[in-house]
């Protein structure tokens, strides 16, 4: 009988081991080199929003203005002092002296000189001194050091003031560093809990070794392509989180898949060459399958509407296709020399290598329950159905947000300066912007109809001082900052922004013939993301589950297989997204996380989550189908095949979901709240999956279908067949 593309693959790879596994090292060196001389290339800001914010940040970059970025320092009495006193005057002046002494510095505006009140603030205690730094987002990030050393110097000549600053290179300089501290705590903790997970499933080194070594170099080589790939389209900076996550996840995860069957076909007694065969047609086209079927769900990115979105399905996509054929090759090419040299057990843990073998793999706890649930199935399938539901209730009342500012780190020094700020000048650190667009922005209807702006504007109560003007080179753009009332992403800022887009703006500038007017800022983007998100996600989910629907069909032939796994996978991320919500939103373990709720879940984790998660979940779901679905051809009934396959493979796929649930609740302790709620919803709805889901209700639905479970329309019995594979024998 003809083999299929793992079988071949696999046996390619063991016949020409040398070749295979020095291609695959010296794929993953030269692709890092590449990487690293070519470097990414990450999204400018203004190519990562939506909307009309995004119209007007494009505006701005387009208009000719000079790179520079806006700083300022705050300038803050302590006690009872205020703008009038010497000491403050005397502060203010030491900050701007050195200021205008740094390189690249320019345009320093003291609150104490004519015209600027606006800088000072409401209760006199308050003061900004603003500035630009010379240079686009990266060098500026890069030059704003010397000015917070000088910030640093005038603090330490007035210590009886508060002397701090804040703005767009100093915030993402602080940021970036906490973004970098947090990347490197997730891989140096993901690494070892992984090698500890897996020498508890395999019980030796050299075996726990082997699907960590596929899973690291996977991601390293994935991450080297990212560069020449990142000159066609841009990523978001998160792109490598991301990448590291999902590339061990399923890199450890198919390698266990296809170990754990080479163990278990020697421990049945086949040779060394015939277990590896077996192993590569079956766990192997597992692998195959649920690779594409990853792919498919990380593909639904593209329909996102976002460019962030774009670059994380494009950096999910290749790792998976590189852990797939990484698994397909370079795998089953160091199995064949291990086990030649009769290494693949080397550096035994005794009691566990002797209990794994003695079981087969199998896992006495998940027996127990298996058999209790294949007894009573409509009791599990209930009780299961029921706590899944209960579980994701809570979701229905989900509020998403852009979190903004107030999703970074407080124990950021920069961030509790943009608090005093915020108390200060409400609204003044991160201002919204109305973007006007004319022939000659300074002709007298222009720059009327932008007076009458300033006025109307402060005139709702919904924003207030101070207002900022600045115009283009060509006077063909002028951009309008205002302070508005809110913390920049709460429901007082949506209210001040629907007033400033829908009120404000039509009856002043927008009035004007020729003048086009387009609100941005923080609030702006976080709203138009947030809409945005809202209005893909009936579409992401349409294309994801309809590809995998056809995948599954044609796999399975069966067109019950195919829906009972859509319907498990949304249970799975319902749970998720109904823990995500008790937790993050209504603030249930505040103090254990540590955060402080914003009352919402980031806007765009719920579809983010639903993409990895179905593509995650049909890893088990495949493997297993595809372990009862060879039982089943084999001669089994359908009840003894439930058994079997599940009974097979539980230990693997409770190993692999240990270790997914492991790897992303490092991420539940990182300072960033996105991290942590990314963490917390991937890391429960792994578990829900591996426990619930595979455990009890697939088993239960199984049996209680029986041989409807293979039913297929005589209308669809022309689909393709997928390669046939050889067939074992008769259990």
């Amino acid at each position: 009988m003809k083999s299929n593309i793992a079988a071949r693959a696999g046996h390619w790879s063991a016949t020409h081991r040398r070749t295979a596994i020095a291609g695959w090292l010296t794929f993953v060196v030269v692709a890092t080199l590449i990487g690293g001389m070519i470097g990414t290339k990450t999204l400018a800001t203004e190519d990562m929003g939506n909307g009309q914010s995004q119209v007007a940040d494009r505006a701005v970059a387009d208009a000719g203005f000079p790179d520079y970025v806006e700083e300022q320092i705050l300038v803050q009495g302590r006690g009872s002092t205020k703008v009038d006193d010497p000491g403050f005057a005397a502060a203010v002046q030491d900050v701007s002296a050195r200021l205008r002494a740094v390189e690249h510095v320019s345009d320093v505006q003291s609150p104490l000189a004519a015209g600027n009140a606006g800088q000072i603030s409401e209760d006199g205690r308050s003061g900004l001194v603003t500035f630009k730094l010379a240079g686009d987002e990266d060098a500026a990030a890069d030059r704003v050091a010397a000015t917070l050393a000088a910030t640093a110097a005038a603090q330490a000549a007035h210590p009886g003031m508060r002397i701090e600053q804040f703005g767009d290179a100093s915030t993402s300089k602080a940021v970036s560093q906490a973004l970098s501290d947090d990347f490197k705590k997730a891989e140096g903790l993901s690494i070892p809990i992984t090698l500890v997970i897996l020498l508890l499933a395999f019980g030796a080194l050299v075996a726990a070794g082997l699907p960590l070594l596929l899973g690291l170099t996977a991601v390293a080589g994935t991450l080297g392509l990212l560069g020449p790939l990142s000159q066609l389209t841009a990523f978001g900076e998160q792109v490598n989180s991301v990448v590291l996550l999902i590339g061990l996840a399923v890199g450890v995860d198919y390698s266990m898949f296809y170990l754990r069957r080479v163990m278990e076909e020697r421990d049945a007694g086949k040779g060394a060459d015939a277990a590896l065969a077996a192993a590569a047609a079956t766990s192997g086209r597992a692998v195959l399958i649920s690779g594409v079927t990853v792919m498919i769900a990380m593909a639904g990115m593209f329909l996102a509407g976002n460019a962030t979105f774009v670059s994380f399905a494009v950096g999910t996509i290749v790792v998976v296709a590189v852990a797939v054929i990484g698994s397909l090759t370079f795998l089953p090419a160091m199995l064949s020399w291990l086990g030649q040299k009769g290494w693949t057990e080397k550096g035994r843990v005794p009691w566990v290598s002797k209990r794994r073998h003695r079981n087969h793999g199998e896992s006495r706890v998940w027996n127990a329950v298996l058999d209790r649930v294949l007894r009573h199935p409509v009791i599990a399938a209930v009780a299961a159905t029921t706590l899944l539901v209960a579980l994701a209730v809570p979701a229905l009342g989900m509020n998403t947000i852009n979190p903004g500012v107030q999703g970074i780190p407080r124990d950021l020094a920069v961030m509790q300066t943009y608090d005093r700020i915020q108390d200060a000048f409400p609204g003044g650190p991160l201002p919204a912007t109305v973007v006007v667009q004319a022939p000659d922005v300074t002709a007298p209807a222009v720059r009327g109809a932008i007076a009458d702006l300033r006025r109307t504007a402060l005139d709702t109560g919904h924003m207030s001082e101070p207002v900022g003007l600045t115009v283009n080179p060509d006077r063909t753009l002028a951009i309008v900052s205002i302070a508005m009332h809110g913390t920049g992403t709460d429901a007082t800022s949506e209210r001040a922004l629907a007033v400033l887009r829908d009120e404000v703006v039509p009856a002043t500038v927008g009035s004007v013939p020729n003048v086009e007017a387009n609100v941005g800022g923080m609030t702006a983007a976080s709203k138009d993301f947030d809409d945005s998100m809202r209005s893909h996600l009936p579409l992401v989910f349409a294309f994801v589950l309809g590809l995998a629907f056809v995948l599954l069909l044609v796999t399975f032939r069966s067109i019950v297989i195919p829906i009972k796994a859509i319907v498990l996978n949304l249970l799975s991320v319902g749970a998720s997204y109904g823990v995500l919500t008790l937790v993050f939103q209504d603030g249930h373990g505040e103090s254990l996380l540590g955060f402080e709720s914003l009352g919402g879940i980031v806007a765009w984790l719920p579809l983010f989550l639903f993409v990895i998660l179905f593509g995650l979940s049909m890893d088990y779901h495949v493997f297993i189908l595809t372990r009862i679905r060879e039982a089943v051809d084999a001669g089994m009934s359908t009840d003894q095949a439930v058994a079997h396959g599940i009974k097979s493979t539980a230990g693997v796929v409770t190993s692999a979901a240990l270790v997914m649930v492991a790897v992303f609740s490092v991420f539940a302790t990182l300072s960033m709240l996105e991290f942590k709620q990314m963490g917390v919803g991937l890391a429960v709805a792994i578990f829900v999956d591996a426990t619930i889901v595979r455990a009890v209700l697939l088993p239960a639905t199984m049996k209680l279908l029986g041989d409807w479970n293979w039913y297929l329309p005589r209308p669809l019995r022309r689909l393709p067949v997928l390669e046939p594979e050889p067939q074992p024998a008769r259990a």
